[in-house]
């Protein structure tokens, strides 16, 4: 019998968002795996880090520092011939995930290389785009209201196209991408509709209207555009 891998969210940042399922998977884990910057500390292990065994084995997934933030796929090559000799011994094998593993989570690339091939289990977790709503106190929609997830590198044109097609934007990925995306939110009149937030959830978290916005942002920031409905305004 071979072991069980698992994607396991871990929420925006605060380790009191973790769910009880989370914590319990985390600290009956014999094998843990997360996402690290190369020559850097983890964020994901950083939230789970009251829950992780001191005798549990920790596989470490180098992340390069890349503007892109995408690594190439080697990456996870290496990373799947980790892990694939303890679910071949038995072992589970927890892989901790910031936010939701399935929404914008490196999670999913191993997720492709393993699950044809062992038992997978994916344990949601609180999504940042929920968080920062929460931490805004802004109603993202309501009603029949459509919320639409952007990325924040997508070409201005886009951008644009997609800001009027919505009732409700959630921008993600905003980091160096902020002097263009205030650019194109203030050509479509929907500045005085825009919050800035960014470390949602941790002790050094920031919030304000976007035109208070500092000049630069971390990748760990998102603009949210509430919806028309009367209710977002009272």
């Amino acid at each position: 019998m071979t072991g069980t891998l698992y994607g396991v969210g871990l929420g925006p940042g605060d380790p009191d968002l973790m769910t009880l399922k989370a914590h319990r998977l985390i600290a009956g884990a014999d094998v843990i795996a997360y996402p690290a910057p190369a020559g850097g500390d983890s964020f994901a292990r950083s939230i789970a880090a009251g829950a992780i065994r001191e005798d549990a084995t920790e596989i470490i997934i180098p992340i390069p520092m890349a503007i892109e933030r995408f690594p190439a796929q080697d990456i996870y090559d290496k990373a799947v011939a980790d892990i694939r000799p303890h679910l071949d011994a038995g072992r589970n094998v927890v892989t901790l995930c910031e936010g939701d593993p399935f929404f914008y989570g490196s999670f999913m690339y191993l997720f492709a290389r393993l699950a044809d091939d062992y038992p997978t289990e994916i344990v949601p977790g609180v999504a940042s785009m929920t968080a920062c709503a929460a931490v805004a106190a802004t109603p993202l929609c309501a009603r029949n209201e459509v919320l639409t997830v952007i990325p924040g590198p997508l070409e201005e044109d886009e951008l644009k196209a997609r800001l009027s097609a919505s009732g409700a934007a959630a921008i993600m990925k905003v980091g160096r991408y902020l002097p263009k995306l205030r650019t194109v939110i203030d050509d479509l009149g929907l500045t005085s509709r825009a919050t800035y937030i960014e470390r949602a959830t941790l002790p050094n978290e920031k919030r304000m209207m976007l035109a208070d916005a500092p000049e630069k942002a971390p990748y760990f920031s998102m603009i949210l555009i509430a919806g028309s409905d009367p209710y977002a305004s009272h």
